[in-house]
């Protein structure tokens, strides 16, 4: 899933201003056997949207500062996502969308957004309305270097320039 994201349109109603963006960069998170992946810690008041339905957010906050926004993949009960790193801004957007704080601040995605249904007004994924051709590289996922053998897992995906 993370691989399909890649090239689709994220959108937010940000107050009657939708703001778009391609989506460039992801990261799976394999689920509970995945070290790397919050839901390794079980179903918690902070994970409990990522072993529900996919197809939802998963909007947490880190170093109490960034909030970084996952769309629910697996099934339900399963406990994966695919965090959102890089997008490219496509319309009412500003500021840097490299990384997931960053593009979290520019579409103003917080924690309100938890668990929000990507089928709904809010937030939401589209097709772009021309298929682009591009290449998809992969690399080791970043700032999980507690996960052991899963942090150099090649689970991060990027069109490649």
């Amino acid at each position: 899933m993370a691989r399909e994201l890649l090239g689709k349109y994220l959108v937010r109603n940000d107050g009657g201003i939708i703001k778009k963006a391609r989506i460039v960069e992801t990261e799976a998170y394999l689920g509970p056997h995945d070290l790397a992946c919050h839901s390794s810690k079980g179903v918690t008041e902070r994970t409990r949207v990522m072993f529900g339905p996919p197809g939802h957010a998963y909007v947490y906050m880190i170093y109490g500062m960034y909030y970084c926004m996952n769309v629910v993949t697996g099934p339900e009960g399963c406990g994966a996502a695919v965090l959102l790193r890089g997008v490219e801004p496509v319309s009412n957007m500003e500021g840097r969308t490299c990384g997931p704080g960053l593009l979290s601040r520019a579409m103003n995605i917080d924690t309100g957004l938890n668990s929000a249904d990507l089928l709904g007004n809010d937030i939401f994924i589209i097709d772009p309305e021309t298929e682009e051709e591009f290449s998809v590289a992969s690399g080791p996922r970043i700032g999980v270097d507690y996960a052991g053998r899963w942090a150099n897992r090649r689970l991060r995906f990027y069109i490649k320039r």
